[in-house]
Formats: structure tokens, sequence, C-alpha cells
């Protein structure tokens, strides 16, 4: 009989990473049926070799681990940001001996720094293992269903495995950016994600997308790497997104400084993504610039975390006149905070390049905040007539929106953004549950056979983490 085992290795392994991929694995599985379509559901990872069944996604109540668990995660952070800077230093080599000498002293480094807090996680992780999870056996007709970021992942051995012994492979896609937008990532998680994805499409029979956006990117995709024939074989689907912020605490506390911003009459425009390229955030500041400069008093309140290539924007925030006058940067709010900000600012600002869904536009709007927003395809699949668009070639374009929005107090989009409504993680989860399911028990079942597949990569390999952006 057929289940459906949803996949959420990596943020069992790391549950209190909070970042735009990871929220939604971690939602659709907490909200996960259990069952659609007469298909039981199923949370699972994939740890050393063997399948277990997820009882409880959260780690254990307990002070010592939690407080290990918690200086590893910031141990993390220090390695990830110790990373970046060895890559800055190493562009700027001219020689191979050079190069060669860093690359030997950040590894000794790194190990001597950052080796020892991941394995006390590690430690505390098998620990848990059994009050968490319990093993289980697989059969012929079963679908996996990789939801999570398993481009970090060293499963693909027993997944292909899994495969061969009649389970079918379903894959969750987000978005192709590192495919056709490669330039705003480091070479290295681009080639982490297009290893991945020659892998995907090898070995998916079946694609659930989380926009009808990025499913018809993706089938086209399909196409050109495999031909239409072989495509046509596949199934493709999508399912939205959900909007609450689920890792509220009555304990946590609105960060002060972000209380204080809310205390003055000025409109405060909020920005809320991981700070990196693609999300354009230089284009954002120039148009601010140029509404403050016509004498706007509108407040930009930037939230997100440090990411990638940031370095220069970061540079810009904290040394522009305005910064903490008018401008504001945040880059470590909690949910608490965040709900605070969505419920006392006057607009989200999003002028990314390129997304997949754009979780905070959904966040924000669900709670009543307008939004204006790049005008890209997604974008209009998710707002519609409710939210304003401005087009990114040039940035007066949304200066005009602001100070517009500023002196009129209309909000320039056709319709009133208290009209519209969404799904929340529950329906969000059972969409992806009962439209997959559907899939599968349309799609005739395929005799068992020997895959002639490539073994996984490199990259693949423990220790391979890169790291996607809300």
């Amino acid at each position: 009989m057929t289940r459906l085992l949803v996949e959420c290795t990596h943020v069992f392994k790391n549950p209190r990473v909070n970042s735009g991929i990871q929220r939604v694995v971690r939602n659709v599985i907490n909200q996960l049926p259990p069952s659609a379509e007469g298909v039981e559901c199923m949370p699972v990872i994939l740890l050393n070799g063997k399948l277990y069944r997820v009882t409880r996604l959260a780690p254990l109540d307990s002070p010592l681990s939690n407080a290990i668990v918690r200086f590893g995660e910031r141990v993390g952070r220090l390695a990830h940001r110790f990373g970046q800077l060895y890559h800055r230093i190493d562009r700027r080599c001219r020689t191979k001996l050079t190069r060669r000498a860093l690359y030997v002293a950040y590894r000794l480094s790194a190990f001597a720094l950052f080796g020892i807090p991941p394995r006390l996680v590690q430690r505390v992780n098998r620990y848990q293992l059994p009050q968490r999870c319990e093993p289980l056996q697989h059969r012929p007709g079963d679908q996996l269903v990789l939801l999570d970021s398993s481009w970090h992942s060293d499963f693909f051995p027993h997944a292909e495995k899994l495969k061969r012994e009649g389970v079918g492979i379903i894959a969750v896609i987000y978005d192709l950016i590192p495919l056709t937008h490669p330039h705003f990532y480091e070479t290295r998680l681009v080639q982490v994600f297009s290893e991945w994805f020659d892998w995907i499409t090898r070995t998916a029979d079946g694609y659930v997308a989380i926009s009808a956006t990025v499913r018809d990117q993706l089938r086209e995709e399909i196409k050109h790497r495999i031909g239409s024939t072989k495509a046509e074989k596949c199934w493709f689907d999508y399912f939205h997104l959900g909007s609450e912020l689920d890792l509220q605490s009555v304990n946590a506390v609105v960060d002060p400084r972000l209380e204080h911003l809310f205390t003055t009459q000025e409109p405060v425009f909020l920005m809320v993504s991981t700070i990196e390229p693609r999300k354009n955030h230089e284009y954002l500041m120039d148009a601010f610039d140029r509404a403050w400069a016509t004498g706007s008093n509108a407040r930009l309140c930037i939230a997100g975390n440090i990411g990638w290539k940031c370095d220069a924007l970061l540079a810009r925030v904290r040394n522009h006149p305005e910064y903490n006058r008018r401008l504001f940067m945040f880059n470590d709010l909690n949910d608490t905070s965040l709900e605070y900000a969505y419920a006392h600012a006057s607009a989200l600002v999003f002028p990314s390049y390129v997304e997949g869904f754009g979780l905070p536009l959904v966040e924000a709007m669900q709670r009543g905040l307008p939004a204006m927003g790049s005008d890209i395809a997604v974008f209009r699949e998710i707002g519609g007539e409710f939210m304003a668009y401005f087009d990114l070639q040039d940035p007066q374009r949304l200066a005009d929106l602001v100070t517009a929005f500023e002196c009129s107090g209309r909000f320039p989009a056709d319709r009133d953004v208290t009209d519209w409504q969404w799904i929340g993680w529950r329906e969000a989860s059972l969409q992806l549950a009962e439209r997959t399911a559907r899939h599968v028990l349309q799609t005739p079942a395929t005799p068992t056979k020997s895959l002639a597949l490539a073994p996984p990569p490199e990259a693949h390999r423990p220790g391979a983490v890169v790291r996607f952006g809300r």
C-alpha cells in the first residue's frame, strides 16, 4: 500500500535554523495530515543509511542540551562568516603558492576554532535520536517526498537504493535561481545546487514546486535537459505556502530598538529577507535616497540575517547619514519581534530580482500589511490586484510609490489588502499531500529495476553545507 514519506532530515538535525526553506519544512511537517486521498502520510529522515519515522521534530527540552545546541549554532554562524572572510582574501591572492598557504592556514584554523562544537551537537542528537524517531521499514510503492533542502545531505546512495527497491522519488522544488541567476551566489553554492539538480533530474518521478510560476519554469528546464518525451513520463504540480510565524514564544520579548522605531508618527516601510544580492537592497536604498532627497520623512527598516556578497551593502547602510535616524537594520530578530514589525509597519517593500515564492509578502499581507513588490511573475501570482508593483529598471518608480502613499494615506493598489485571503500552514501541508497523492495514485506503477545512477558527487558528502536565504 502506498505511503507518502515526507523527508525532513536537515531540519530534524538543525531544528532552530529559521530561514525560508527551514520555516516551510518545519510548518509542513508539523501540520502534515495523517492521510490524504486514502494515502498514509508520515515525516521521515534518512540518517547513516537508515530510514526513520519522525515522532518528534523539535528537540527535547533539556537545559543542558539546549545550551549545547545554541552554542553550536552560534559557532556555526561564526564558521560561516569565517569562511566568507577566507573567500574574500582568497580572491585577492595573486599566486598559486600564496593561495595554497592561505587554504592550509584556513583549514587548520577552522578545525581548531570550530571543530569541537559540531561534534558536541552530534552527540546530543545521537542521545535524543531514539526519543524523536523510530526505525521504519520501507515498502515497494512508498513515495519519498524530498521536502527538505536535500542538497545539504549525504543520503543520495541510500535514496538510490530505495528507488531500486521500488520506492518512488518526488522532489519539492523551491526555485531554480542558482541555475538561472548563478551570479547572485558563491561559486561553490552554484556547483552544489547544480550537481544536486542533475541528480534530481535523473532520479525523480515527480516534481512539486512552491508556485505555479516555478512549476512552469521547472517543466521547461526538465524538457531542456532530458527531452520532451522523457519529461512527459514525469508529473509536475505545485502547492502554495502558509503564513503563520510558528516560533513565537510567550517568553520572548520584542527587541527594544525595534519598539522605539515605531514610537513616532512617520510611516515605516519594512523589508524582510536575508541580505544577499538577489534581494536587491541596493535598489531599495537608491529609491529611499531619492525619496528623502525630496523631503520624505518615511523610515526604512531592513530586517534579515546577513547572507553573502553583501559587504558593500552593509557598509553603505552603516555609514549612511540616515542610519538610526530614518534608516534601520536588524539582523537577528526573533519571530516575536518580526510579528511586532508586521503589525506596526505602514507597508512592506520587496524589490527582489527573482523569487520562487516570496514568503514575507504572504506573511505581511495576511496580517493586513499592504505590500509593494517588484513586477515579477511570481509576485503577480501571489498578490494579484492587492499589491503595488514597481519597475526594477528605475528606483524612482518605488520612490514615487513611497511618497504618494506618505502624502495621500491611500495605498496605491487596485484592491484593498483587507479583502485578500490566503491559506495557512495546515492548508498548505494538506495541499502538498493531496496533490502529491493524486498524482501517485494516477501514475501506473513501474516495475522495480536497477538504476544506472552516477555515484554522488563530492559536493554531496558530509560537510558540503550551503545556505539559501528567505
